[in-house]
């Protein structure tokens, strides 16, 4: 019998726990909605490929967390509250918080319930879509020259510093596992792992603060023009200046330094790229930093959009000779370079206590929600007319 694709409750990214944390003690009573988007139409799903996936969903409800994974959790992750590791020792996934069907070969996807539960349910979901989808109806590939690649990658990324991020969109679990055991083995630069469950298996450090959803949730829980701060304020009452790495692009980047007043700035470690082209994006933070006369040396630049090694070693070149730290989470480049295409998959919150929230980014065709809410959004930050 195979192995399940989703093997812990820890085999998620770890932005989903602090986050959930943080839902926890700031927005108890929150009730969210996902919605799940096929960005780029592949392949047809077939009810075989639905049944699998239908019946993965249904195995994640017996995952619970290890006495091991606790320690280690608590050692590693001091961040994280005895009473929110407690939480989590009791948490079990419940399949009917997501509805889901096979409509004209796509499957429809929706997540409903407490935001503190419904939380968790993102990543190992796309996880699971992908696997799927590369068992079932792109089976035609195999692993193949994968290690060699993985060291070839580490060479060229000599003098980065980077982490794996690529759960979300793994080809399958053993696709992760080999990037981080290889990666720990034969780069110095290699600093850890997004993948939760990954980082406990081989003793790395586990990587991540906040996602879009936080800001995106504080749009309707606090203010839709001032979210960025009102979003980054509660994060603080949270970890207290742990965790410093600020997501800039929820609204986009201008809304975003607009919210990024000098305290906040002064407060956070750096900021996280997403979205738009990343050596302006770099030449922009730099200028911001000096403007507040804020020595950008102190400060990193998180970039983890679309990266690959060669862009990764371009990128540190160029914050070197601007003066700024830089470091790189890698996703679908290591845990999905087989040759055929990953997919382009999102699973996004769509609303919050019934009232709909939207992610705009500085790339138009990220943008995600209800229609009527983008065009307020973009009415709000662009100016855009309703």
């Amino acid at each position: 019998m195979s192995e399940p694709a989703i093997r812990s409750i820890l085999d998620t990214d770890l932005y989903k726990l602090t986050m959930q944390q943080g839902v926890l003690e700031l927005h108890q009573d929150a009730q969210a909605k996902y919605l799940f988007t096929n960005r780029r139409k592949e392949g047809v799903w077939t009810p075989k490929a639905y049944d699998v996936f239908r019946s993965g969903i249904d195995t994640m409800q017996h995952l619970a967390m290890g006495k091991s994974e606790r320690t280690w959790l608590a050692q590693r992750c001091p961040y994280l509250k005895p009473q929110y590791i407690e939480y989590l020792s009791n948490y079990r996934y419940d399949p009917d918080e997501v509805s889901v069907e096979l409509v004209d070969g796509e499957i429809n996807l929706e997540i409903n319930g407490p935001w503190h539960r419904t939380i968790l349910w993102e990543v190992p979901l796309m996880a699971l879509l992908s696997d799927t989808y590369f068992k079932v109806i792109d089976a035609d590939w195999n692993s193949d020259g994968q290690a060699d690649k993985i060291v070839t990658k580490s060479k060229i990324l000599e003098g980065c510093t980077f982490a794996d991020f690529g759960t979300r969109r793994r080809r399958q679990y053993e696709s992760q596992e080999r990037v981080v055991r290889i990666f720990k083995k034969h780069s110095k630069g290699f600093v850890g792992t997004s993948n939760v469950h990954l980082a406990h298996l081989h003793d790395v450090l586990p990587i991540g603060t906040m996602a879009h959803e936080w800001i995106m949730g504080h749009s309707v829980l606090s203010s839709l023009r001032h979210a960025n701060r009102y979003a980054l304020e509660a994060w603080q009452k949270v970890y207290g200046g742990l965790l410093g790495v600020a997501l800039t692009d929820t609204f986009g980047t201008e809304a975003f330094f607009a919210d990024f007043d000098p305290s906040l700035a002064r407060l956070y470690d750096g900021v996280r790229h997403d979205s738009g082209d990343p050596f302006i994006f770099a030449e922009k933070v730099e200028r911001f930093y000096t403007r507040l006369k804020i020595d950008a040396k102190t400060k990193t630049i998180v970039f983890s959009d679309g990266l690959n090694p060669g862009k990764a070693a371009a990128l540190k070149k160029h914050c070197d000779q601007l003066g700024i730290k830089c470091s790189f989470g890698i996703g679908t480049n290591f845990t999905n370079d087989f040759g055929s295409k990953a997919l382009n998959i999102v699973i996004k919150l769509r609303e919050l206590n019934g009232i709909p929230v939207v992610k705009l980014s500085d790339d138009a065709g990220k943008a995600t929600g209800d229609p009527d809410a983008v065009r307020v959004a973009k009415w709000t930050f662009l100016g855009e007319p309703l």
